[in-house]
């Protein structure tokens, strides 16, 4: 297992799309940074939202954007289509679960800027279940000493670590 394993929500999402890229992430094996879905995310990221606070850390937490908007903090997610939005949605609910914790309390948008769509969300107990199941699931590959065994799936085509797992 890694020492200084902290889950994030990169992490997250690998988890949901694929074991073996979560594992990966948590052993820092960091896929090529220059992959074209890469920087047309960050490109997106860095124009979208340009009013608002962006880019906040907190412990192992990176959040797009917030502002308060009615009394209330409003954390949002970026993305580039919806694609993956479920996906998507449980990142966006792990960043209210880490503000919860540490007695933050927050809503959330999930933003889409190139659909011009978004979609609102707030941690239900439901959803807290969801994510203490992935955690768990998380933490299981974490301590495995190999990466779980390759699997296609329709992620592989555009993924980033695609030279790791077909090589």
């Amino acid at each position: 297992m890694v020492d200084d394993f902290k889950i994030t929500g990169t992490v997250i999402q690998s988890y949901l799309i694929c074991k073996r890229q979560a594992w990966f992430h948590i052993h820092k094996i960091i896929p090529f940074q220059d992959h074209p879905l890469l920087e047309i995310g960050r490109l997106i990221d860095e124009y979208s939202y340009e009013r608002d606070l962006k880019r906040i850390i907190l412990d192992n937490v990176q959040i797009d954007f917030v502002r308060g908007k009615n009394g209330d903090l409003l954390v949002g997610e970026v993305k580039k289509s919806s694609k993956a939005k479920e996906i998507a949605k449980m990142q966006l609910l792990f960043y209210l679960w880490v503000l919860e914790e540490k007695g933050i309390k927050a809503k959330g948008v999930l933003s889409f800027p190139t659909e011009r769509r978004r979609e609102f969300l707030e941690l239900k107990e439901t959803e807290r279940r969801k994510i203490f199941d992935i955690i768990e699931g998380i933490n299981d590959i974490a301590i495995m000493e190999n990466a779980p065994s390759f699997k296609k799936i329709p992620f592989c085509k555009n993924c980033a670590y695609k030279e790791f797992c077909f090589a």
